[in-house]
């Protein structure tokens, strides 16, 4: 990622000190590490948490909704039954340090897990969440922009996503994205980029990583969490910014396989992927084949808001400030 932000910008990219918070500490990456015996690593029971900070105009980095992801990161934790043992401002206060130290002045990728780690005295071996003690670690790296936005191809996926009687899907549950794994894994392997994943009731729930919006007969529209998705927080952006910027509300409802078929235009959202047009879905074409005027518009506030360049949501950046001396 070093050379490539190197060959985009014509600039030297200074390196990055690799360090992560872990067990209650900064510590150099190579020592936060975990036992083969940890039980989130046997079981599947850790949450987890993806974030971005982005260079802003002033060349200082800037935190984008941390606050809320962290805040759905604790809603995940008490899932699982899991104690973080801070709150969600302590856990931005602690990623803001570590980015300081890390030293970056390009954008970066914030990766906060929570998992269970291993069996307290007298708890007899087996898959559970009581009788476990549990282990907080954060690191980050250097992550740009990697999605097309110029589109992206998708296929229908064979493998159907949870439904939340069987796993808690409104969380960010390590163990779920074996489900997410398996879609990718097959539409790559027939020649896609992504896949959504219908729900048990055939309807729309997610893609791999992202949230879905289509627009269908005039209207934006995204599935309701009822569709067993997760609230994703760039979904809860887009809703936000084409309501206040575009004067265009979302409605929120089930979308089938004949709907995004049918779209002017589909694009996904997610912290990651940030906003990504879809141009083609299972071999036809979305529309005419390219972004649309609704989806290049939401791009374009999109980054503008990230950047810090719209004032009126200054309130979703939390600036990291200099390193400590």
């Amino acid at each position: 990622m070093t050379s490539a932000v190197a060959a985009a910008t014509g600039k030297a990219v200074p390196a990055l000190a690799a360090l992560a918070y872990h067990d209650g500490e900064f510590v150099p990456l190579e020592q936060a590490q975990v036992p083969v015996t940890t039980q989130a690593l046997q079981y599947g029971t850790g949450v987890f948490e993806g974030i971005r900070a982005y260079v802003q105009e002033d060349g200082g980095l800037a935190v984008f909704r941390g606050r809320d992801h962290y805040l759905r990161f604790l809603r995940s934790s008490r899932t699982l039954r899991i104690e973080v043992g801070l709150d969600a401002e302590q856990l931005c206060g602690l990623t803001a340090e570590l980015l300081r130290r890390i030293g970056s002045t390009t954008d970066m990728y914030i990766r906060p897990l929570a998992y269970k780690r291993s069996l307290l005295p007298g708890t007899p071996p087996g898959v559970q969440l009581t009788g476990v003690s549990d282990a907080l670690s954060v690191n980050a790296f250097r992550m740009g922009s990697y999605t097309d936005r110029g589109g992206i191809r998708v296929a229908i996926s064979s493998w159907r996503r949870p439904e939340s009687g069987v796993l808690p899907v409104r969380a960010k549950v390590t163990g779920g994205y074996v489900n997410n794994a398996l879609a990718v894994d097959e539409a790559r392997a027939a020649g896609y980029d992504d896949a959504i994943l219908l729900n048990s009731r055939g309807q729309v729930a997610e893609a791999s990583t992202t949230n879905v919006f289509a627009v269908v007969r005039g209207r934006l529209v995204t599935p309701p969490v009822t569709a067993d998705l997760l609230e994703g927080i760039t979904r809860d952006t887009v809703v936000t910014l084409a309501a206040e910027l575009l004067d265009v509300e979302t409605a929120f409802h089930d979308l089938g396989r004949e709907d995004l078929c049918g779209a002017d235009e589909v694009f996904l959202t997610g912290t990651g992927a940030e906003i990504v047009p879809v141009t083609e879905i299972g071999g036809r074409p979305v529309g005419d084949g390219a972004p649309g005027p609704l989806t290049t518009a939401l791009t374009t506030a999109y980054h503008e808001v990230v950047r810090g360049k719209d004032q009126r949501y200054q309130h979703w950046l939390q600036a990291v400030g200099s390193a400590t001396t």
